[in-house]
């Protein structure tokens, strides 16, 4: 094979770099209204935020069930790597997790929640999102024990208290726009950090929640 004619196929096969913009651009733009719409808000609407062609968002996502898969695949890949960052960063692991807990509120990580439990099936059909998964979980609970082992974090809690907090405290609320209620959510999520800081200030009714507990549900 000729130098030339390896070169040519490299670039064919190799996706130009104006292609993978509009490939970001549209999971971001997704992001945003998935957060500010539901899953459900139109594909040509996503398309004309990211500033692309219907035929151009086609090419990329077959259909909403490919766009989604994206979106919750960049959500957890993120909220992992502030995970992560939070956990090499810091010294004092109490800190690394409230920088982890903040950062993940940035990445809107409950608001997508809802597509996480009903859009998306984490079973042998999607290696991706389970390993995604796998990584938030193990390095969050890495924090967490962290956290214990270091007498910051009150005993009576576990990594699902936290998972369940910043889901719910995360979310938009019924009849207020995302953007509305931004101010309020690093508020309420220090409040809850305050609260779970160690020596703990009361005594906490049931038992700390787990991973296991999480994925049993109710």
């Amino acid at each position: 094979m000729s130098p030339a004619t390896d070169t040519a196929e490299r670039r064919a096969t190799r996706p130009r770099a104006d292609a993978l913009r509009n490939r970001e651009r549209i999971v971001a733009a997704a992001r945003e209204m998935f957060v500010e719409f539901g899953p459900e808000v139109p594909l040509d609407e996503i398309a004309r935020r990211a500033g692309v062609g219907n035929a151009t968002l086609y090419r990329n996502f077959a259909d909403r069930a490919a766009l989604v898969h994206e979106v919750v695949l960049a959500v957890l890949g993120g909220t992992a790597e502030r995970a992560e960052e939070a956990a090499e960063g810091e010294s004092d692991p109490f800190v690394a997790l409230s920088r982890f807990t903040h950062a993940a509120a940035d990445e809107r990580i409950g608001a997508l929640c809802p597509m996480l439990a009903g859009g998306v099936d984490f079973d042998k059909d999607h290696p991706d999102l389970l390993a995604e998964r796998d990584r938030l979980e193990g390095v969050v609970q890495g924090l967490v024990d962290r956290a214990h082992a270091a007498g910051r974090l009150r005993a009576d809690v576990a990594v699902g208290d936290l998972l369940v907090a910043l889901s719910q405290l995360t979310r938009p609320l019924p009849g207020f726009a995302c953007l509305d209620i931004d101010r309020y959510t690093h508020r309420h999520l220090q409040l809850f950090l305050d609260g779970i800081e160690a020596p703990a200030r009361s005594e906490l009714p049931g038992t700390a929640a787990t991973l296991e507990d999480l994925r049993r549900g109710p």
